[in-house]
C-alpha cells in the first residue's frame, strides 16, 4: 500500500491511516469492518484505537444496517476541521508540485 502524503507528512500509525481514509470520504459514512479494511489495519488494532476516536468525537455514530454500526467523520468538531485543512493544504501543495513539474518537463521538450 502507497503511502499517501497525509501519511508521509503525519507518520504512518494506525490513527492517522484511519483519518486519512475517513477524511477522504468525509462525505460518507462506514462500518468499522470496511474502515479497518481500507485503512488497511486489523480488527484488533482498528478495536484499540477506536474509543479514543469516539471519546474525542472525532468520528460519530451516523445508523445502524441490520447490525451493522455505521460511523463518519465528525465535521462539525474543531479539530477535525483544523485536520480537513491540514489534509486538503497537503493534497494542494503536492498537486502544485506534480503540475509544476509536468509543466517543466512540457516546456523543456518544447524548447527541443
Amino acid at each position: 500500500m502507497e503511502a499517501t502524503i497525509f501519511r508521509e507528512a503525519l507518520g504512518d500509525s494506525p490513527v492517522i491511516r484511519v483519518l486519512d481514509f475517513m477524511i477522504e470520504g468525509r462525505d460518507l459514512d462506514y462500518s468499522l469492518s470496511d474502515i479497518a479494511e481500507n485503512a488497511n489495519i486489523s480488527w484488533t488494532t482498528l478495536h484499540r484505537i477506536w474509543g479514543n476516536l469516539i471519546r474525542f468525537r472525532i468520528v460519530i455514530h451516523t445508523r445502524d444496517i441490520g447490525r451493522a454500526k455505521l460511523f463518519k467523520l465528525n465535521q462539525e468538531n474543531p479539530t477535525v476541521k483544523e485536520l480537513i485543512k491540514v489534509y486538503d493544504t497537503l493534497l494542494y501543495q503536492e498537486t502544485e508540485k506534480y503540475f509544476e513539474k509536468l509543466n517543466n518537463k512540457l516546456s523543456l521538450s518544447q524548447a527541443i
